[in-house]
């Protein structure tokens, strides 16, 4: 049995491909409470949770590394900027003028931004059987978002919650690339309990302005509730977790593919919660996904070209 659980928690791909499960659920959960959770009080109520789950685990860790915590606090205050707090802001206030589908469609943009913000910083590349990879993942997301019509795609068009969206999705790509910056010697529970404490510490004035002047509005419902905490323990807490263990493990690049396998997610919760069924072009979307992901994880990582003195 410890064998087997060392295993588990040593795979990469498996946590990455877990990470990707649950935040499937929070797109949906996130559209699913508009209007009666406001985008920001949920975001607050989020990390809210998400911070008081961890910091029992993660104080001893803390304190046992304070004079680490204290020499990087400059390096954590930026990392808790780009990944927590903000990022999920402008997802959950896209996700009142958008739908699920097109977020899911827009957070399939991720990948390409973590090459692209990896290249132009630190000159970091892929392989092209990599790049190829990418690419087949990419057209199985859109098959099944386009549901196998290419009309569908023809005709999205992009409002203000679709551009809000996109604006979360360039803030979670910075972060991603931004994790090689974590002090080695600062253990991860600890990195993301200070990251989330900053994202709280974010969050806390833009929550107190829409419930203020915005008309901001909590419901406390069982269901409205059980939201709160899924989000707060399993996208945040758990998600986070199992995220920065495989960006260190595989690098950003090969990580961020594992966000295409979300639709391919999506498509089995439908069918596992909500009685949808599954058609041919969701079995050829995660074919194409599956194969993209396969191909990406293959071979070493490409080595950076060197960058400016």
């Amino acid at each position: 049995m410890a064998s087997r659980a060392a295993h588990f928690h040593a795979s990469p791909y498996l946590l990455l491909s877990l990470t990707s499960l649950f935040w499937s659920l929070n797109w949906v959960i996130g559209r699913a409470i508009v209007g009666h959770v406001s985008p920001l009080a949920l975001t607050f109520i989020r990390w809210f949770v998400a911070v008081a789950v961890m910091l029992p685990f993660a104080w001893p860790v803390i304190r046992a590394h304070w004079p680490v915590v204290r020499r990087s606090w400059r390096e954590i205050a930026w990392l808790g900027f780009w990944g927590t707090g903000l990022h999920n802001a402008f997802a959950y206030v896209g996700l009142q003028y958008t739908t699920a589908t097109n977020g899911v469609m827009l957070n399939s943009s991720i990948p390409i931004m973590i090459i692209v913000l990896g290249w132009v910083i630190y000159r970091e590349t892929i392989t092209r059987l990599q790049a190829f990879g990418v690419a087949v993942s990419l057209a199985g997301v859109l098959t099944i978002v386009a549901r196998g019509d290419l009309a569908v795609l023809a005709a999205f068009e992009m409002n203000k919650g679709d551009l809000i969206v996109l604006a979360g999705m360039v803030f979670w790509a910075a972060y991603t690339v931004f994790l090689r910056l974590k002090p080695a010697e600062l253990p991860g529970l600890a990195l993301l309990a200070c990251c989330g404490c900053m994202g709280v510490l974010l969050l806390a004035p833009l929550f107190a302005f829409e419930m203020l002047f915005l008309g901001g509005r909590v419901e406390f419902t069982p269901a409205t509730v059980g939201a709160m905490l899924y989000v707060g323990i399993f996208p945040s807490f758990v998600g986070y977790v199992f995220w920065n263990r495989g960006v260190a493990e595989v690098g950003p690049n090969i990580a961020g593919i594992f966000v295409h396998l979300m639709p391919a997610f999506g498509a089995f919760l439908g069918w596992l919660f909500l009685d949808e069924r599954i058609f041919a072009f969701h079995l050829a979307g995660i074919a194409l996904i599956l194969a993209g992901v396969a191909l990406t994880t293959r071979g070493r990582r490409a080595d950076p070209e060197p960058g400016p003195e």
